[in-house]
């Protein structure tokens, strides 16, 4: 039996002979974007006649991988070289022969972290396909996880260090649980944030905040404070968010403070005239 993939999100799900209702995720506010009436499905193999997998070396020590054409949200997921071994931060929906063959030479995974439930993708299967190491998790999200499997690992403390260097950060926001990873090597040992859901890089090269990034429902401001709050004490040069093109290469930290004040003063209520 096939474990079929949300078309719409890229969400796996449980084996079974016919596809689910419906999928959890997009029928979440902060997704939303995918009717009842227009839900679709498809599975790996499907997906092996039609895609296939590209690699991008974005930084030193760091590989982006992603799925041609683009599936589901287009994100591509980040591997972390570290001398303890290597974090795939962030999943993506496909994992091909050709994925697992050159990651394994690259030296394997040695944990998986993922930033927020929308880029769960396929986490299990890419667990499976390098002899199942932990997929971290936090377990205020805990209810968004579709496929259940002993290699899910949930943590609930404020912060996890999956390997020496590599430590992920519970900044919530976009969801309670919403998670960003600390390379303190990254950016030439400068350290460097890596974000899925949490802090998005606009156009103009600052970064914004949303609890909904399709439907346009903004984050709080004590949120966005939270979110500042958690990464400040944390050295960083660099910001990679989700997608290819979405990259501060230097001077992060100015800019997410910047960004910080532009938000909160947008959204605040201004005083009456």
């Amino acid at each position: 039996m096939p474990a079929f993939l949300c078309a719409s999100c890229g969400t796996q799900y449980p084996n079974s002979e016919e596809p689910p209702p419906f999928c959890v995720l997009c029928r979440d506010d902060r997704r939303a974007v995918n009717p009842p009436r227009r839900q679709s499905w498809t599975t790996q193999a499907a997906l092996r006649q039609t895609h296939f997998t590209v690699y991008r070396r974005l930084s030193p020590g760091l590989m982006g991988i992603g799925t041609m054409p683009a599936f589901a949200l287009g994100q591509r997921a980040l591997l972390v070289r570290t001398p303890n071994g290597n974090v795939l931060w962030d999943c993506v929906s496909f994992v091909d022969d050709a994925t697992t063959t050159i990651v394994t030479a690259l030296g394997g995974v040695a944990a998986i972290a993922v930033s927020h439930p929308l880029f769960y993708g396929a986490m299990v299967e890419w667990s499976h396909a390098f002899g199942s190491p932990p997929v971290y998790l936090h377990a205020a999200d805990r209810k968004f996880v579709t496929r259940q499997d002993p290699v899910v690992t949930f943590w609930d403390d404020e912060a996890v260090e999956v390997v020496p260097g590599v430590t992920l950060l519970r900044c919530g926001g976009h969801f309670l649980g919403a998670t960003m990873l600390h390379w303190a090597q990254g950016a030439g040992g400068l350290g460097a944030m890596l974000s899925g859901g949490s802090v998005q890089i606009t156009p103009d090269g600052y970064v914004s905040f949303m609890r909904s990034y399709p439907n346009l429902i903004p984050l709080d401001s004590l949120s966005v404070q939270h979110i500042h709050d958690v990464l400040d004490p944390w050295p960083f040069d660099a910001i990679h968010g989700g997608w290819w093109d979405q990259i501060i290469q230097t001077d992060a930290r100015r800019i997410l403070a910047s960004s910080v004040k532009r938000y909160q003063s947008a959204v605040t209520i201004p005083p009456p005239l």
